[in-house]
């Protein structure tokens, strides 16, 4: 069992709150384990979650991106024996419905999601808009005050 003390952290930020309650959530005993997954960051602001999803397809599967928020369900439409008229001795690969629930931080869109080897690849992308962006503030020093060229020159004298 892994467990980490995040309490420096609280001391030295401020508004990050909801940030370290979720980390709290995640690290949890409660989170279930099935399916299995990864979270890569494949860029600058590219990211990538990688669903372990052996034996469905995509017909029975579904992602929802809502608010702030990615659900990925899936739900086994049919008996896999009812297929070849057998009986399964033994059933190790798992095909119980589940549902994993991902929080998206700001800004971070659904780009898109393929199905290939098992595996299902939910590509992310985090678009922050310009205004949102942080811009350089020119610094001055009290003596020299900055000229604003307003473009009415004096022309007059011509």
């Amino acid at each position: 069992m892994r467990t980490y003390d995040l309490t420096p952290f609280y001391r030295s930020t401020v508004g990050f709150d909801r940030f370290f309650n979720l980390l709290d959530q995640a690290t949890s005993d409660g989170s279930p384990g099935y399916p299995p997954y990864n979270i890569e960051r494949t860029g600058e602001n590219a990211y990538r979650i990688s669903v372990a999803v052996s034996g469905f397809s995509g017909a029975e599967l579904s992602i929802v991106a809502k608010e702030n928020t990615l659900t990925i369900k899936g739900e086994k439409t049919a008996n896999e024996n009812g297929k070849d008229k057998s009986n399964v001795l033994y059933r190790g690969i798992a095909s119980r419905a589940f549902e994993r629930v991902f929080q998206l931080a700001d800004f971070v869109q659904v780009k898109s999601a393929s199905l290939e080897n098992g595996l299902l690849h939910v590509d992310l992308v985090r678009e922050i808009p310009e205004a949102k962006k942080p811009r350089s503030i020119p610094i001055t020093t009290g003596s020299a005050a900055p000229q604003v060229a307003d473009g009415s020159t004096n022309k007059a004298a011509a």
